[in-house]
């Protein structure tokens, strides 16, 4: 997978020198592209900003530059889609890391300042967010995406099962987790996952993700695939009849 990132500071790309980035650029199956639109002013000090019309704090990242950095983008990664991050995007989730896993390559287009001449959308093939709070600019946040993408690349992530069993992959949150020792401070780990019974251990993990996901995010049940189980064990916990085994 090819991925070509819009910045002005293209050293956010020293991010993937890490974990699971590092892994998948040295296995050949991730190739970052970094593009900067201050390559593309023609003035002394490389302008890619400005005030904005009709007055207001902050300056806005001027369309030339963007428009000509994402050409270039473009060429990088011919026929590949082109997202501007945004506040106004859409918000950037598990199904759509996975949609975009399966395609050979994008680009992100990270802004700065007050925000982007409005004219740069028409570049785009659409808005993605991150979340509902503002950054100091794109970086950060396509850094974020990027790794959420890649790990769901067949080949990058050891183990298929380390990806399909995380939270949000089915809906849910994930299950909590324990390693060594057995007792920490007074605290055992439940005795279900000592038994060695790994049925009961998949049902009692099943329940516990349910648990999670009706106490911390409630509105992913919503849209959640419950089993007939599952909504038996989900109206024992809203009843407050749950019991952890």
């Amino acid at each position: 997978m090819r991925v070509a990132l819009v910045t002005i500071f293209p050293e956010v790309v020293d991010l993937a020198s890490f974990s699971i980035l590092r892994i998948a650029r040295e296995k050949g199956l991730l190739e970052l592209v970094e593009i900067d639109p201050r390559e593309f002013t023609h003035d002394l000090h490389r302008t890619v900003d400005d005030a904005p019309f009709g007055g207001g704090a902050g300056m806005v990242m001027k369309p030339g530059p963007l428009f000509r950095a994402i050409e270039r983008a473009k060429e990088k990664v011919p026929g590949a889609p082109v997202y501007l991050l945004s506040p106004a995007g859409e918000p950037f989730t598990q199904q759509t890391a996975r949609e975009w896993s399966k395609l050979p390559g994008f680009t992100l287009v990270c802004g700065r300042y007050e925000g982007i001449d409005a004219r740069v959308e028409a570049m785009v093939d659409g808005l993605v967010s991150l979340g509902d709070f503002v950054l100091s600019g794109g970086e950060l946040a396509a850094m974020a995406m990027v790794d959420a993408v890649c790990r769901l690349i067949p080949g990058v992530v050891g183990r298929a099962e380390s990806v399909s069993e995380e939270s949000f992959e089915g809906g849910l949150l994930e299950y909590p987790h324990y390693t060594r020792p057995a007792e920490f401070e007074g605290r055992e780990v439940p005795e279900v996952l000592l038994s060695g019974d790994h049925s009961r251990i998949a049902s009692w993990r099943r329940r516990e993700s349910i648990r999670l996901t009706w106490e911390r995010r409630p509105d992913l049940l919503l849209s959640a695939p419950l089993d007939p189980e599952d909504k038996r064990c989900l109206t024992e916990l809203i009843g407050g009849e749950g019991e952890s085994a």
